[in-house]
């Protein structure tokens, strides 16, 4: 397996980037002909990456075909790269004994990844295509808590006693026949098999042989406990610029390890996750997702917003006299609205991501607050001119220009608080800011905005 990681990892000919771009058309084919060796020849210069990447464009039909006619080719990274959605259908289309040769080939986290998004009969299907070993460590993750370190580590490892020296943690090295197919560290233990430092590999291969592996222990060493939430171990991992680190038990005992590559792909899943709640469309949306699973996924976000904009038009509708006398009016508000939501929508995003990233916290959110007000302020004031004048010289009404620009200035600089106030808040009430912050902010932009123009012209043109 090594030799075909080591084949894998060597970068592509400059041609090989373009048959990626066109394997398309020639595994269609292949799947239309039922022809394999076509399928087999087709899919040989890919990364296992690329091969779930081009079965997740495939049809119901044409990936189940696909399952049939890769047969034993399979490879097991293909199952952990493949989107969660479709993982089931394709585990139910392997035969029994192509399953248990791929996910053999997986270290123990990726199957603990693949096991929990998978029913209960697939997933006993690739708990028995384990060794019995495999599948007791297996299991043993999968008892920790959804989301947690414990799902999220490996159990493969490499760990020395704290009082060997570079040369004895080389030879042992050396004499070791299963050793992780990857590892960055070599962990130091005590007795108690409690982490008290590591290696990097770097540093120990360029030691004297007789120098203690405590002498040249890394600085950024910390542990994570085996139940802290998968978000915080991300976090750690970016924070503080680490390659690997050591899960430890209740006890401190050392259970497995963390590698920067799991350890990012939840960030990437976090700020995914982020970007489809803002947006209203679910944590979990895909381009694979039932029309079904979209439309209940996204009809609570669209009734919310149709709850708001009944408000918003309530609003609007306390003013109807004033818009009759002045047409001008209903030609202008959508103008006031639509600046103070996209104002509104630029200060929860950067709000969101800073929660998110910890950089927002107690002790600097009113000075952020304060500068988003600012920004809108000097914002509205700059618009609030510019539509002044348009609107003198559209209607020809200077105290028209004077209610937009007065409005405009006050929606800015309220959707510049409520941009950060919302989020800080919810988060505070233990509600997700990007799953609930947009709803409320375009609330606040809409009502604020309508309330402010028609109310001033109420008062200033009547």
């Amino acid at each position: 397996m090594l030799d075909d990681q080591v084949t894998e990892d060597v970068l592509p000919e400059e041609g090989d980037y373009e048959l990626d771009r066109d394997v398309f058309g020639p595994v269609k084919a292949a799947l239309d002909s039922g022809n394999a060796g076509a399928l087999a020849l087709a899919l040989e210069p890919l990364h296992p990456a690329d091969i779930a990447d081009l079965m997740e464009q495939l049809s119901d039909d044409d990936r189940t075909e696909f399952v049939r006619l890769y047969g034993s080719g399979f490879d097991g990274e293909i199952l952990s790269e493949l989107d969660e959605r479709l993982r089931e259908d394709v585990v139910e289309a392997m035969e029994p004994e192509v399953l248990a040769e791929a996910v053999r080939e997986l270290e123990t986290d990726d199957v603990v990844d693949l096991i929990e998004d998978l029913d209960d009969p697939q997933a006993e299907a690739v708990l028995d295509a384990l060794d019995d070993d495999d599948r007791v460590v297996v299991e043993q993750s999968l008892s920790y808590p959804e989301e947690s370190a414990g799902r999220l580590m490996q159990r493969e490892l490499v760990a020395a006693p704290q009082h060997w020296n570079v040369g004895q943690t080389i030879d042992f090295l050396r004499s070791q026949t299963d050793l992780p197919e990857q590892f960055y560290h070599v962990i130091l233990v005590d007795p108690r098999m409690r982490p008290t430092g590591y290696v990097t590999l770097g540093r120990l291969m360029g030691s004297l042989r007789a120098t203690p592996l405590t002498a040249i222990i890394e600085e950024s060493f910390r542990t994570i406990p085996v139940r802290q939430d998968e978000g915080e171990v991300a976090y750690a991992f970016n924070q503080y610029h680490l390659i690997s680190a050591p899960v430890v038990d209740d006890d401190d005992r050392l259970v497995g390890v963390i590698t920067i590559d799991d350890a990012m792909g939840i960030l990437d899943e976090e700020h995914e996750e982020d970007i489809l709640r803002l947006a209203g469309v679910g944590e979990e949306s895909s381009l694979t997702d039932k029309v079904i699973e979209t439309t209940k996924r996204r009809f609570p976000w669209l009734a919310v917003n149709l709850v708001t904009s009944i408000l918003a038009s309530l609003v609007i509708a306390q003013f109807d006299a004033v818009i009759a006398q002045f047409v001008a009016l209903a030609v202008l508000m959508p103008i006031v609205a639509s600046m103070g939501g996209n104002a509104g929508t630029q200060s929860l995003t950067v709000a969101v991501r800073a929660l998110a990233t910890k950089d927002l916290t107690t002790g600097n959110v009113w000075r952020v607050i304060r500068r988003e007000a600012i920004v809108g302020l000097v914002n509205g004031v700059i618009f609030a001119v510019v539509m002044g004048v348009v609107g003198v010289i559209w209607f020809s009404t200077p105290m028209l220009g004077v209610v937009i620009g007065i409005a405009m200035v006050v929606n800015l600089v309220v959707a510049g608080l409520a941009g950060v106030m919302i989020p800080v808040t919810l988060e505070r009430m233990d509600i997700d800011p990007a799953l609930a912050s947009g709803a409320f902010v375009t609330t606040v932009t809409d009502v604020v905005g309508f309330f402010a123009f028609l109310g001033l012209a109420a008062v200033m043109l009547l």
